[in-house]
């Protein structure tokens, strides 16, 4: 194996992928006497892919693989006029982005596809993975169908024509994020918490006066039916809306696992408000936040704590006490995705009441049209990413033994959240930035940056990407070395949300 790159590459990957901690002394011997990778390594295209994607599994302070990375990537991008069809296809799309960085199940169809066009497919194989794919696309559409019955009770769409009416939407992308058969009460109650998300985000960014937005904190941080009376009436809808549905999972959660998670769920909303907060805080005042304010802002307004938190507890067969701090305190596991998700966003254009609050600064910074510094704004973005709520969900929702680990660990924001909760919020800043600056927004990462720091567009993009390269090296850390703590399958949840 140590001779043949692709095999040597290809089992560092899975192996990495699955938490298994592999030294990256495997790729010495492809190595020269100065350190470098052999450049007689070019000629092998199948081999330098699979090192290019092996390289994205790195921890931080491997530079091993961060030489890995930019040898292939040189290289292929060199040798992409001299290969066939089918290898500049596949070559091309992991440059665009590798595999470790997309949501695998949605690269199902395209792989089956691709594996058809080898010469020496095995077509057992390839039937299997069609019947694989048609089995679990019924259980899906299945899923669908109790998700599209909630939303047309809920009547959030009818009564509020300002919100976004977009449920296949939000499916779509809670499949992505946990595809497996055995979760469809998951995919049903983090489609419900993406749909609320986003009646939330339409409040703070579209219809929502200041005074408004405050009473919303109020309400979902007292988390009291009470709070209500001094909301206006379609404030009061959404609310009651959020307070049954998020009650509901605590309840069937205390019901089959005998845990308490409201005070849990309920946080990571109220950490996203505060957190939408300051982000229209910053729009309304026509503000660019400091580039590090921004940064650790937006792993919480992406919203992927809240869906990573409420995947754990959607997914967990035994809910421990450490995983619960962990998540209290903001795990890299939490940071790292929606701060990847956040950022990554940017380029290209408890946690429910925090989440209010997210909403609400935001808020601010549009009505005040402030521009918070990056670090503010940073600090500020993995809650109201959304990112917090839907991991805390998500734990309830796929977690069989909770325990009270696990919940502290949500509980004290685990990394867990943070990471992939930040990613979250860069990665969105990435994709929307130059059209909602040209809509008012002030408040991303990129424009942030670039008022901080004088910095060009160009240079403000270069650096977003390379803060999300680094809390997916978080993310990997927390994959090898803590997937005792929350599970395979919270993990996977949480880097899914980064992907």
């Amino acid at each position: 194996m140590h001779e043949n790159l692709h095999s040597c590459a290809l089992c560092f990957r899975v192996l990495r992928r699955h938490g298994y901690h592999v030294s990256t002394d495997i790729f010495e011997s492809f190595k020269d006497s100065n350190g470098n990778f052999t450049t007689s390594l070019a000629a092998d295209v199948e081999g330098m892919l699979s090192l290019y994607e092996a390289s994205h599994l790195a921890l931080d302070g491997e530079s091993t693989l961060d030489k890995a990375r930019e040898f292939a990537s040189f290289h292929l991008k060199n040798m992409l006029g001299k290969m066939d069809m089918r290898s500049a296809m596949r070559v091309s799309r992991a440059l665009e982005l590798p595999s470790h960085h997309r949501m695998q199940r949605l690269e199902a169809r395209w792989n089956i596809e691709m594996y058809d066009k080898q010469n020496k497919a095995n077509q057992l194989l390839h039937k299997l993975a069609t019947l694989d794919f048609n089995l679990v696309q019924k259980v899906h559409q299945r899923d669908l169908q109790d998700a599209s019955r909630w939303w047309r009770q809920v009547g959030l769409a009818n009564k509020l024509s300002f919100a976004r009416d977009r449920l296949m939407e939000s499916f779509f992308w809670t499949v992505g994020m946990i595809s497996e058969p055995q979760f469809s009460k998951c995919r049903v109650g983090l489609t419900k918490v993406v749909k609320l998300i986003t009646v939330l985000d339409d409040i703070y960014d579209v219809y929502g006066s200041a005074d408004e937005l405050e009473l919303l904190i109020n309400a979902v941080d007292k988390w009291d039916v009470n709070a209500v009376n001094d909301l206006p009436d379609y404030m009061k809808l959404f609310f009651f809306a959020l307070y049954n549905t998020v009650n509901d999972m605590a309840y069937d959660t205390l019901k089959e696992q005998d845990q308490v998670i409201i005070s849990q769920l309920k946080k990571v909303w109220a950490d996203l408000c505060k957190a939408f907060l300051r982000e229209a805080e910053w729009r309304y005042k026509k503000e660019i936040p400091r580039f590090d304010e921004y940064l650790d802002h937006g792993w919480t307004s992406s919203s992927g704590v809240v869906f990573l938190t409420h995947t754990y507890f959607l997914t967990t067969q035994n809910i421990t006490h450490e995983a619960i701090k962990a998540l209290n305190d903001g795990h890299g596991l939490l940071r790292s995705p929606s701060t990847v998700f956040r950022l990554a966003n940017d380029l290209s254009s408890s946690k429910w009441a925090d989440l209010c609050k997210a909403f609400l600064r935001e808020a601010e910074w549009r009505y005040k049209k402030e521009i918070p510094r990056f670090d503010e704004y940073l600090d500020h973005g993995w809650t109201s990413s959304s990112g917090v709520v839907l991991l805390t969900h998500a734990y309830f929702l796929t977690t069989q033994n909770i325990t009270h680990e696990d919940i502290k660990a949500l509980n004290d924001g685990h990394g867990l959240l943070r990471s992939p909760s930040t990613v979250f919020r860069l990665a969105n800043d990435l994709s929307s930035s130059k059209d909602d600056v040209g809509r008012g927004e002030t408040a991303k990462a990129v424009l942030c940056y670039m008022h901080e720091t004088g910095a060009s567009d160009e240079v403000a993009c270069a650096y977003i990407g390379k803060l999300i390269d680094q809390n997916w090296k978080m993310i990997n850390k927390e994959n090898t070395y803590n997937s005792a703590l929350f599970g395979k399958c919270f993990i996977q949840t949480a880097q899914n949300l980064a992907a």
